[in-house]
């Protein structure tokens, strides 16, 4: 019996189907079948049923599923234990990051992390806010770049980076342009512009906004902070972004809400479970991040 038989079984058990698992696996429908076909002869068992549209595990195979994944796991264990008395790090992580991502300390750490380990696989997945944290919960992300009102969710471990009210940056010829600042309902009162729903800015927009009973008319939405000021440029509407953001366009005034008490906050969140790998990662992360690059660190 081999570690990949039960890891191939296991793949069957799961998608129900040879051909699914077999692409899953990497490996051929007619490679997959034999290697099953190997385990039932050494366990001396049938363990999946193949007469029907769907591969379905028998009695005996439901009981070698559960003591399969038990195997595996301790084997993934072990693995990452000798590893770590080694002083080795290997494997492979998937890092999710904002779409649109201009936090450069980010891909510093990515560089230094692959520089120290270059046998570690990195992968790097773009997405919104809301879906990136649900990825952490569900592990198939190991660490994640995101946006957030107010504070990172509890139920993943976050680490603040940033945190700082939200803007709004109009041209000149905007009603709010001669002023300095303004409240949540002056600014409700006019078309805005905004980053899209599930981004760390719009939940704050929309959060402080219900909390005064008011909805915000966001007549236009870009996915990148760029985008989303050099339509308010044109006469589009009134950009919302966080503070930081709102400066250096030409063309442009910050005008200051000053009731929008829920602050945007950027934040890498993780999993609570750490392979040696990601807290490699993490230690790079910390370093980069203690002095952010200007203009780099705004929430989104």
């Amino acid at each position: 019996m081999e570690l990949r038989q039960l890891a191939y079984f296991l793949a069957v058990a799961e998608e129900r189907n040879f051909t699914r698992a077999a692409e899953r696996m990497h490996i051929s429908q007619p490679g997959i079948s034999a290697r099953i076909r190997g385990l039932e002869d050494d366990l001396g068992a049938v363990l999946v049923d193949r007469s029907g549209r769907q591969a379905e595990l028998t009695a005996v195979g439901e009981v070698v599923r559960d003591h399969a994944r038990s195997v595996l796991a301790a084997a993934e264990a072990l693995r990452r234990a000798v590893d770590e008395v080694n002083g080795l790090v290997r494997g492979r992580v998937v890092v999710g990051m904002v779409r649109a991502c201009t936090v450069t300390p980010l891909f510093d750490a990515l560089s230094g992390f692959h520089r120290a380990h270059p046998g570690v696989e990195i992968s790097l997945v773009e997405d919104d806010s809301d879906r990136l944290v649900e990825q952490v919960r569900k592990g198939s992300v190991d660490l994640a770049l995101i946006g957030a009102a107010g504070r990172p969710p509890e139920d993943v471990d976050g680490w603040q980076i940033v945190s700082e009210p939200i803007a709004a940056a109009v041209p000149p010829g905007h009603p709010l342009a001669a002023r300095g600042e303004a409240t949540l309902a002056e600014l409700c009162a006019h078309p805005l512009v905004c980053l899209p729903r599930g981004t760390g800015i719009r939940s704050v927009l929309e959060r402080t906004a219900a909390a005064r009973g008011l909805t915000p008319a966001v007549s236009l939405e870009a996915s990148a902070p760029d985008a989303v000021l050099d339509l308010a440029a044109r006469g589009l509407g009134a950009a919302v972004l966080s503070a930081s953001m709102t400066t250096g366009h030409d063309g442009l005034r910050t005008v200051a809400l000053t009731d929008a008490d829920i602050p945007g906050v950027l934040a890498l969140v993780s999993a609570p479970s750490k392979s040696p790998a990601l807290r490699e990662l993490l230690h790079h992360c910390r370093r980069t991040f203690t002095e952010p690059a200007p203009n780099s660190s705004a929430p989104v």
